[in-house]
């Protein structure tokens, strides 16, 4: 697994749920890249682009590109080049994708001349998503079947780790030994909505069951305080 720089390696994620530039930075502002890293997504990445994304890195901050690429080998493989000449500390692929896909992507970042490669993930079975929704696709199974599946289906791709619930944690430890990082979504501070994830946990119960990170947005970034929502969490995972 490809080293980070950040030696203080904190757990949480921060989505940066917003819709423009300014009320992201706004926020980002109130917070230390020790306390931290952050998440981009689509919709901040599609009205901000890739100097947002710099403008993160140049204040220290990790950050988490998660745009879920998900289509030819070769149109991902060049998609995850241009994601670590930013200089993320991560990316994802769609596991849905299948191993061609996704072993492209990791050869194509293999190949590369850079002093730290980003780590390479894939998205497993997301987690909004019910038996029902996948029935409607056309998979078969529960979401924690899919999910294991594609989690190994990824590991034998050669990708560093998954993004997966945190539910399903414990059984892919037991599933795959060596190290493998699990990002775990849906993560919800004891008393805070659970918006629209189903398949949720706090904080200390998705440490205590495995995971690597903890993606947490909503909870954070629509708190009065919070940096100190923030601190608590960290507190909580020590």
């Amino acid at each position: 697994m490809t080293q980070n720089k950040n030696q203080f390696d904190p757990k949480v994620l921060i989505a940066l749920d917003f819709a423009d530039a300014d009320s992201a930075l706004t926020f980002v502002a109130q917070l230390q890249p020790n306390a931290c890293r952050l998440k981009v997504g689509k919709e901040l990445f599609a009205v901000a682009g890739p100097e947002f994304v710099k403008r993160l890195i140049d204040l220290q901050f990790d950050v988490f590109l998660d745009l879920k690429y998900h289509d030819i080998p070769n149109t991902v493989a060049k998609a995850v080049q241009a994601a670590a000449r930013l200089g993320v500390w991560m990316v994802n692929v769609h596991a849905l994708g299948g191993k061609k896909m996704m072993s492209a992507a990791k050869n194509a970042l293999h190949e590369m001349d850079l002093e730290r490669k980003p780590l390479l993930i894939a998205v497993t079975i997301l987690t909004s998503m019910e038996q029902q929704d996948l029935a409607e696709i056309g998979l078969q199974g529960t979401p924690k079947e899919n999910v294991l599946r594609l989690a190994q289906l990824a590991h034998n791709s050669g990708l560093d780790g998954v993004v997966c619930s945190a539910q399903e944690v414990a059984e892919i430890r037991e599933l795959i030994k060596d190290d493998f990082c699990l990002v775990t979504p849906g993560i919800r501070p004891a008393g805070s909505d659970v918006n629209d994830q189903k398949r949720i946990m706090t904080p200390k119960q998705a440490m205590d069951a495995g995971s690597s990170y903890l993606v947490v947005g909503r909870p954070i970034t629509q708190s009065e305080k919070p940096t100190d929502v923030l601190n608590s969490i960290n507190q909580s995972i020590l």
